[in-house]
This record gives C-alpha cells, sequence and structure tokens, in this order.
C-alpha cells in the first residue's frame, strides 16, 4: 500500500506537521509535485485524515488531569447512547474511550485546579445517567506519548 517515499513524506511530517508540500518534498529528494499528489492520493485513502491543532491546555491554565473510569448500569435501555451523548457536552472532557470489561468507559477530565475539578465533577460528571460506579485516576505524570507512528 504504502512505498518508501509515502513513508519518507509521512515520518518528516510527522516529525514536523507545519512543513508545507515543497520542504517535504526538498526534504525526501523528490519534487514538490510529487509530493503534493501523493500527499493528495494518502488523503484520499484515508491514510491521512487530516491535520489539526494540537493545544496545549496547561498552556491555558489547566493543571489538573483526571482520568475517569465508569462503569455504566447496563440495566437502562440505550445506557451507552445516553450517557455518551450526555459526556460529550462537558467541556472539560478531552477524551472519551469504550471498552468490553468491567469498566465501559473512560472520561479524561482537565480542570484549572482541584477546586475546579471537583466543580465539575459534582455539578457535571455525577449528573450523567446510568453511572453505575465510578473511579477516579489523577495522573501525575505523563512518561511516554508516541506522537508518531512507525513508518
Amino acid at each position: 500500500m504504502l512505498d518508501d517515499l509515502d513513508r519518507r513524506l509521512l515520518r518528516h511530517w510527522q516529525a514536523e506537521v507545519s512543513l508545507n508540500p515543497g520542504e517535504l518534498a526538498e526534504r525526501c529528494g523528490v519534487s514538490a509535485g510529487k509530493a503534493a499528489r501523493r500527499i493528495a492520493r494518502m488523503q484520499e485513502a484515508g491514510v491521512i485524515e487530516g491535520v489539526e491543532a494540537v493545544i496545549d491546555w496547561r498552556a491555558l491554565g489547566f493543571t489538573v488531569e483526571v482520568s475517569l473510569r465508569v462503569t455504566l448500569d447496563k440495566t437502562a435501555a440505550q445506557a451507552f447512547d445516553g450517557f455518551l451523548a450526555a459526556a460529550r457536552e462537558v467541556p472539560e472532557v478531552t477524551e472519551i474511550q469504550t471498552f468490553l470489561g468491567r469498566v465501559d468507559v473512560r472520561l479524561n477530565i482537565i480542570a484549572r485546579d482541584m477546586a475546579h475539578y471537583q466543580q465539575i465533577y459534582r455539578s457535571r460528571i455525577l449528573t450523567l445517567p446510568h453511572i453505575a460506579d465510578i473511579e477516579a485516576l489523577m495522573q501525575i505524570a505523563k512518561i511516554h506519548d508516541v506522537g508518531s507512528l512507525p513508518v
């Protein structure tokens, strides 16, 4: 599916997303047109889903990150759908993951400080529908965060 040139383009772009096709082409030793066509082809094929801005929420004053593991009351019809729809409406929820097993959903929450987290937890999280059990894990440090794929 991907050849060596595609992989080189992706490696360079992952390392420095601000590069334009001309700069990518120069680093990969091909013409700007060829690099642009390859990128367009990978976008059309769904290999590249988009380019996004990564915002450091700490720079915006959010200093607390908490992961909530939620078990839902699965006896209620549409428990997953209702919970997920409501969780999407909480602005401080930065990530939602679903699982098979004892834990059904993991929410990642950011807050300015512990008082702000407590406010979010009491007014927005505990009011979400269909919660049977909830466990909070506060992140102390991010040890390893893979920002790129091994292409």
